[in-house]
């Protein structure tokens, strides 16, 4: 049964913050609160929808006293009891806590692991998934840092990821992915497994991490191209190094100013996550196996390429469909991944 007094408290914090935007909150207030609206507002029309539903259910039932409506009411009653199991769970799940970064952008990192230029091939296959699935969604995907190699395949990509509730549907892409397939560097046919590093992460507003300048070491550089008109004749590179972490973050754009200020982006997002994993860490109750943990040390993921199979091992789904996922069709698998995580989570309030 959902507590009722925590349904009105929430009403009337919703109540409040209406009147409070309504009257012209002050430009300082008008982001926090308008958050916080955004964040109650599916869930105050699930409490309304609960609501409404609880007094259709008595004024019915007080219809079987009246004998020329009894009739009726018996028709409908059964119809109103079987739907509030349903609602009672979608309420559940609107109530559940919020991760705060969930609403945010995010920094996207891709690595290759082990298996050498294959690896690297891999890489640049799960960025263009990645890119592809965010221009599917209308988010803006912007390439902060690449560095390729010589066949196309990738060292290392940086791409900030914008949109509507980025961070909630990528995070739980963080991990190792692997792949099986046959290398098209393989003379013999030969299926090799290779790896690549994902990692996402949440961009951090400038109010919540004060950096002092003095932990920050500014270098400039010459940024290196592809050469002719691509290679930069000025010292427009910027590479930052957060001495007390040993953090570095690079940006070779062409404006010295808009690569310190990409480079401050992703610092920011990296010292954040950092963050993050320190709080979680320290949260004793924090389950080991949680579904986007962010331990990018786990496999969490096969793409099979002989059986046309991806595996995703956290929830033991597999989906016959290789193709269209890397061409960026991952809704399938991050609704399921989101809908295990919640499971679990109502599981662990009712214990």
């Amino acid at each position: 049964m959902v507590p009722m007094e925590k349904l009105e408290q929430i009403a009337r914090r919703f109540q409040f913050l209406e009147a409070r935007l309504n009257a012209g909150a002050s430009p300082v207030e008008i982001a926090a609160l308008s958050r916080e609206y955004a964040e109650l507002k599916p869930v105050v029309e699930e409490i309304d929808a609960y609501r409404q539903l609880l007094q259709d259910l008595d004024a019915t039932e007080a219809l079987l006293r009246d004998s020329e409506m009894r009739a009726l009411a018996e028709d409908e009653l059964p119809q109103l009891r079987g739907k509030l199991p349903d609602m009672e769970q979608r309420l559940q799940l609107a109530l559940l806590p919020k991760d705060a970064a969930d609403a945010r952008p995010a920094i996207l990192e891709i690595r290759p692991g082990t298996g050498g230029e294959e690896a690297a091939l891999f890489a640049a296959d799960l960025a263009r998934m990645y890119q592809r699935y965010a221009e599917a969604r209308g988010w803006r995907f912007q390439v902060i840092e690449e560095a390729a190699t010589e066949l196309g395949g990738l060292k290392e990509l940086v791409a900030s990821v914008q949109g509507e509730g980025v961070f909630a549907r990528l995070k739980f892409e963080s991990g190792v992915h692997r792949v099986q397939r046959v290398p098209a560097t393989e003379a013999s046919g030969r299926i090799h497994t290779s790896a690549a590093t994902v990692a996402v992460l949440p961009e951090a507003e400038d109010v919540e991490l004060d950096i002092p300048a003095s932990d920050i070491r500014i270098d400039t550089m010459r940024a290196s191209g592809a050469g002719g008109q691509h290679v930069n004749t000025t010292d427009s590179a910027v590479r930052l190094t957060h001495i007390p972490t040993g953090i570095v973050v690079t940006s070779a754009q062409k404006s010295q100013h808009q690569n310190r200020a990409i480079a401050m982006q992703v610092l920011r997002a990296r010292l954040y996550d950092m963050e993050r994993g320190r709080a979680d860490a320290e949260r004793s109750a924090v389950r080991k196996a949680q579904v986007g943990s962010g331990d990018r040390s786990e496999r969490i993921r096969t793409y099979n390429f002989p059986q046309g199979r991806m595996t995703d091992h956290r929830i033991n789904l597999t989906l016959y469909r290789l193709e269209p996922i890397l061409q960026g069709d991952l809704d399938e698998i991050i609704d399921a991944l989101i809908a295990d995580d919640q499971a679990t989570r109502l599981a662990e309030m009712e214990a």
